[in-house]
């Protein structure tokens, strides 16, 4: 492996297992798997603000993440939804995240804005539609169809 392949495996790493921790933490709240929401063992009730909605856009927003496929505006969401979290759910408790119990929420949101930033990287669902979408472009049109 040449070094100048290493920021993108890195990078790509990282939106994937960025991408599979919130999905994870979705599946909790979604379908109570891996000891449910909260440890409860059980799923948040449908439709329940802003639980429900938020366990779904972790769920649904990881999933995307970690596949690459429409990353930037999916990364944008999740950081977004972690930052309401922080200051609504958190940050009444206390200013700082190690006193308000918020270190997961800013981890997460501070995370997916990188990944915002920087994109899917090189070896993301993104990129090979855009090469397949390049390809297509440079194939010369048939002379019978012009």
């Amino acid at each position: 492996m040449s070094p100048a392949r290493l920021p993108e495996i890195v990078t790509t790493l990282f939106r994937v297992v960025l991408g599979l921790l919130f999905a994870l933490h979705g599946a909790a709240g979604l379908f109570g798997l891996f000891g449910g929401h909260r440890g409860t063992g059980e799923a948040i009730v449908i439709g329940i603000w802003p639980g429900w909605w938020a366990a779904l856009i972790q769920f649904a927003g990881g999933v995307l993440v970690l596949a690459g496929l429409g990353t930037r505006i999916a990364a944008v969401l999740c950081s977004g939804s972690m930052a309401y979290a922080y200051f609504v759910v958190h940050q009444p408790d206390g200013l700082l995240p190690m006193n308000n119990g918020g270190e997961l929420a800013a981890l997460f949101c501070w995370s997916f804005l990188l990944v915002a930033a920087v994109g899917p990287g090189r070896y993301s669902v993104d990129a090979m539609l855009g090469r397949r979408r390049d390809a297509v472009e440079l194939t010369p049109e048939p002379a019978a169809a012009r």
